[in-house]
């Protein structure tokens, strides 16, 4: 019977003759909290103290090695041991510790196995360093012992983007010292007996010397300086890595700091509010409770949005039905299908042998009768109602008992889709965002007869496709383009007051957004708006001040963006350039209009930008077209580019305050009574200065 040791109830010593096997074992993940870093702290200090150990083995139950730190515990203060320093009492061990990793290392998982003398990876490893996408660095020795161990470009380069390193990487670059398969226990008691044999060799990482490369430190800094000015621990990355040329104790103290400071950051809040966001959007009761089945999924429209959401679909590993009403289109949706899977398998998203067999999954057909075995239909065609009507009509006759049938509307009325069959309770809104197999976000538009079990397997549907789905109520355009339909206008405002597209646009990417709006237009596509200004022109209320001169002039010369070549932006050679023939247009309708431009600073522009998205999110909020502020921030962050450290809007103008910004749009309204309005919603919390958080 094997001697087995129990630390505490996370960590245990088990004998095998002059092997000590130190397992943890805390489920799911076994994450790095505060039991598991004392009892592994006590486990070395014990096999040291007793000197009977000739060499240790760490090793993890379950799934996967330790996948990071104990997500419990961020924002707390922080309890003792700290991770530094439970990893140089293992480093220091005059015991040789080995480390046997599976499935995961990441954070403080790979720092762990990074302190120890030597690591084994099983087939299937996935190492990572992802801090920086919590605003953070390395914080427990990351920074100084990837570059003894695999060079300053391999610790810049995963520190930075906080990818995933796979096994085959990791070995090649020195991250782990052999790669085996088997049981993780198994692996760790053959790869100690090689200790003992001499045929696996030990040394502590930080006897090693980081090689030199002051030229990648350079480089790396120079490029951050010009393309992240306005982020703070990617800098910090860079003047930890540098530190690791000095002893380890000095180095770790500069890591230490620059951990702590980044900590102190409002870019850390954001991204730590966007990690648990994610998670909370679908921690709701209208996301729990029973589902129907979602075997198999029909498509309508083999579009780019449709084509979109059958790929996302095929590659969740659902079959999809895809319905055309003519040979060509549905040509152009196989193709464009097999075009994306293909996408996928050279990006590592898809194995290449599977990729066949994947394509297999899809069905296409010109009848739309082909759809009367599935038991999720999602529309995906032109953005008109009586073309969505025509085909909730068809599908209420032809899909069977129990089948859901959503529509992918951007803006249309789900009750009033629902109203053209005899189910109402059997519709929803599935708004996916394009490209719909990239774009992670999935509203889920309840609808006013939706049943509970159908907007419950609208939830489930988006934990299959991987993407983050939000609750969202029936109004034109539900969270995000309604809130979009609102705050763009000031972008127009602006050009017709005086900026440029192109000043906007660079205001707004310093602000972090990829891309400012003109070129988000372009991208998507000029006519997509010009034909929902079109829809509305009836119901534009004659006070409102018009925002679309410039573009509707722009898309009646046929520009409609980067698909024609020309919008705001030329696109001949690659890159946008301003289209000169669009500062003529705004010139013209500046005359018609009468109006005197004037100057703006970048400041101003996103100060009017930012208050213009946030006041609409606050009535989307009162209304209850979102539930809580943290949805309409997810939904920003997931589908509209919003700048992830900064949180989603919502966060982001708790950062400003209410008052302050109950002052800015009092300023503005001098302007333009009618487009700014205080919230009343905000014109509260600006008196009993509550905040948007205190409503999650």
């Amino acid at each position: 019977m094997a001697d087995i040791h129990q630390v505490n109830d996370l960590i245990s010593i088990e004998r095998e003759g002059d092997i000590a096997l130190i397992c943890i074992d805390n489920p799911p993940v076994n994450a790095t909290g505060q039991p598991v870093r004392e009892g592994l702290q006590q486990a070395i200090e014990k096999l040291n103290a007793e000197g009977n150990a000739k060499v240790a083995a760490i090793y993890a139950a379950g799934r996967t090695f330790v996948a990071g730190a104990d997500i419990k515990e961020f924002g707390k203060p922080p309890k003792v041991p700290a991770l530094p320093d439970v990893f140089n009492v293992i480093e220091d061990s005059t015991v040789p510790v080995i480390c046997v990793m599976h499935g995961t290392a990441l954070g403080g998982g790979l720092e762990l196995g990074l302190s120890c003398h030597a690591r084994i990876g099983i087939e299937g490893l996935r190492v990572g360093l992802p801090e920086i996408n919590l605003g953070l660095l390395p914080g427990a020795g990351g920074t100084q012992r990837v570059p003894r161990l695999a060079g300053i470009p391999m610790a810049l380069d995963m520190s930075l983007s906080g990818r995933m390193v796979d096994a085959k990487e990791a070995l090649e670059k020195g991250l782990i010292d052999r790669l085996d398969q088997g049981d993780p226990r198994d692996v760790a008691l053959k790869a100690a007996q090689d200790v003992l044999d001499g045929t696996l060799q030990t040394r502590r990482t930080c006897d090693l010397e980081t090689p030199k490369d002051d030229t990648a430190l350079d480089e790396t800094a120079a490029m951050l300086r010009k393309k992240q000015a306005h982020m703070f621990s990617p800098h910090k990355i860079v003047e930890a890595v540098r530190a690791s040329y000095l002893p380890r104790a000095e180095g770790l103290a500069i890591e230490r700091q620059a951990f702590i400071d980044s900590m102190d950051t409002p870019q850390r809040a954001g991204m730590i509010h966007a990690f648990f966001g994610e998670r909370a959007v679908s921690n709701i009761p209208e996301a729990k409770g029973d589902t129907r089945p979602l075997d198999r999924i029909g498509v309508i429209g083999g579009g780019t949005m449709g084509s979109g959401i059958a790929t996302s679909c095929l590659l969740a590993g659902i079959p999809v039905t895809l319905v055309e009403v003519a040979q060509d289109g549905l040509d152009r949706g196989i193709a464009t299908i097999t075009k994306n899977i293909d996408g996928a398998v050279s990006r590592g998203k898809l194995a290449g042998d599977k990729r066949d067999a994947v394509l297999g999954m899809l069905t296409p057909t010109l009848a739309m009768e082909d759809l009367a075995d599935v038991d999720l239909v999602i529309e995906a065609v032109f953005e008109q109602m009586d073309v969505k009507r025509d085909i909730f009509g068809k599908l209420d006759s032809i899909c069977k008992p129990g089948a859901i049938l959503a529509s992918n509307t951007s803006y249309l009325d789900i009750n009033e889709i629902a109203a053209c069959t005899k189910r109402p309770a059997d519709v929803l809104g599935l708004h996916f965002f394009s490209p719909a197999h990239v774009m992670r976000l999935l509203e889920i538009v309840q609808g006013a007869e939706t049943a509970p079990d159908v907007l419950a397997t609208g939830f489930a549907l988006a934990k299959k496709l991987k993407k983050v789905g939000v609750l969202a109520q029936v109004c034109d355009g539900f969270i995000g383009n309604r809130i979009l339909a609102h705050y763009s206008k000031v972008a127009s405002y602006l050009v017709l007051d005086g900026a440029s597209p192109q000043q906007v646009d660079d205001a707004l990417e310093g602000f972090g957004f990829a891309m400012g709006p003109h070129k988000v237009g372009d991208l998507a596509g000029l006519d997509i708006g010009w034909m929902t200004r079109k829809r509305k022109a009836d119901d534009r209320d004659p006070a409102e001040r018009y925002a679309g001169d410039v573009a509707d002039r722009i898309c009646e010369n046929g520009w409609f963006g980067r698909k024609t070549g020309k919008g705001y932006y030329l696109y001949d050679s690659g890159a946008p350039v301003p289209n000169p023939e669009v500062a003529t247009i705004i010139d013209e309708v500046r005359a018609d209009k009468g109006i005197t431009p004037r100057t703006f600073a970048d400041e101003d522009i996103i100060d009017r930008y930012m208050t213009a998205m946030i006041s609409e999110a606050a009535r989307v909020v009162e209304d209850g077209t979102a539930k809580r502020p943290v949805d309409v921030d997810m939904v920003f962050l997931f589908g509209y580019g919003f700048p992830r450290f900064r949180g989603g809007p919502l966060h982001y103008a708790d950062s400003i305050g209410a008052a302050e910004l109950v002052a800015r749009i009092e300023a503005y309204a001098k302007e333009d009574p009618h487009y700014w309005q205080v919230p009343p919603i905000l014109a509260r919390m600006a008196k009993d200065g509550s905040t948007f958080a205190d409503l999650n």
